[in-house]
């Protein structure tokens, strides 16, 4: 019963403990307003990435921290090449670096 329990407890920790996100690295993409540009649920304005055909909410940096999103060449009315790392998940991803290309 014991050699049952533990063998069990290994089997859910396993489980448990399973990578369920993506990690990208210094990968190229595109930033710009999910909802304005992108066409994704949501209510307001709010940063997006597009990585390939995949779309993600950002965290860990904000629309306006790159200036005026609604300025003629702001996230909510223009597409910008990025180079970003994060880890992806549910829609989101967490960025760990953000950075424009110029």
């Amino acid at each position: 019963m014991k050699k049952s329990l533990l063998i069990f407890s290994l089997l859910f920790i396993t489980i448990a403990c399973k990578k369920n996100y993506t990690t990208y690295n210094n990968v190229q993409a595109e930033a710009s307003c999910g909802q304005c540009m992108f066409g994704m649920d949501g209510s307001g304005c709010d940063l997006a990435v597009r990585i390939g055909d995949e779309n993600y909410y950002v965290e860990g940096t904000a629309i306006d921290d790159h200036g005026d999103a609604h300025a003629d060449d702001g996230f909510c009315k223009a597409i910008k090449k990025v180079t970003i790392s994060g880890e992806a998940a549910n829609g989101k991803i967490n960025i760990s670096s953000f950075k424009i290309n110029e």
